[in-house]
C-alpha cells in the first residue's frame, strides 16, 4: 500500500501529452506510473496526462489501448482532459508525443523557463533512438498499439534514468 502523500506536493511532476489524451499520453502516464512504483518513487514523482483538444474530455481512454495495455499489465483508466495554461506552474516536465503537440503546447508558453519544461517523449528513448516521435495508433491496427507501448515502455525507463541522475534519488 502507498504511503498517504495528500497535502503534499510531489518531488517531481511529470504531465504526458498527445493529441486527443485518449491513447499515447494516457498510456504513458500508466507505464510511468507503473515505473515509478516499481523504483519505490511513488512518493516523489507524481504522473498525468492531458491533450491538446478538448474532444475527448472526461472519456476514458480508447478501448483498444486500454487492452493491449492490460495485456502487459498496465491500467489505463485516467480521464482524458485538456492542456491548460497553468499546467506550465503545475508541472516540471511536460512530455509531448510529437512534433504537433510540441508546437501547440509552445504556443500557449509566456516564458522560456515554461519552454524549457516541454520535452519530446523520445529525447529519453534508449533502444528506439532511432524514432523521433511517438505515433499515434488511432487510425491503425493492433500492431500500431503495441509500437507505442514498446517505445513508451523504453522512453519511461529512460526518464526515470534521468530523473534519477538529475536529482540524486
Amino acid at each position: 500500500m502507498m504511503a498517504s502523500t495528500e497535502g503534499k506536493k510531489k518531488e517531481i511532476r511529470l504531465l504526458f501529452v498527445c493529441l486527443g489524451n485518449i491513447c499515447r499520453s494516457p498510456a504513458a502516464e500508466g507505464i510511468m506510473a507503473t515505473v515509478v512504483e516499481k523504483n519505490g518513487l511513488q512518493d516523489l514523482v507524481e504522473v498525468d496526462s492531458a491533450g491538446t483538444s478538448g474532444w475527448h474530455q472526461g472519456e476514458l481512454p480508447d478501448e483498444r489501448m486500454r487492452l493491449h495495455g492490460e495485456r502487459r499489465g498496465y491500467n489505463f483508466d485516467s480521464r482524458a482532459r485538456k492542456f491548460k495554461k497553468s499546467d506550465f506552474n503545475d508541472f516540471d516536465y511536460i512530455l509531448v508525443m510529437d512534433r504537433q503537440n510540441y508546437a501547440n503546447v509552445k504556443a500557449l508558453a509566456t516564458s522560456q523557463e515554461q519552454i524549457d519544461k516541454i520535452h519530446m517523449m523520445t529525447e529519453f528513448s534508449r533502444q528506439y533512438t532511432h524514432h523521433d516521435h511517438i505515433p499515434d495508433p488511432y487510425y491503425g491496427g493492433a500492431s500500431g498499439f503495441e509500437l507505442v507501448l514498446d517505445l513508451l515502455e523504453d522512453a519511461c525507463e529512460g526518464l526515470l534514468q534521468a530523473i534519477k541522475r538529475k536529482y540524486g534519488f
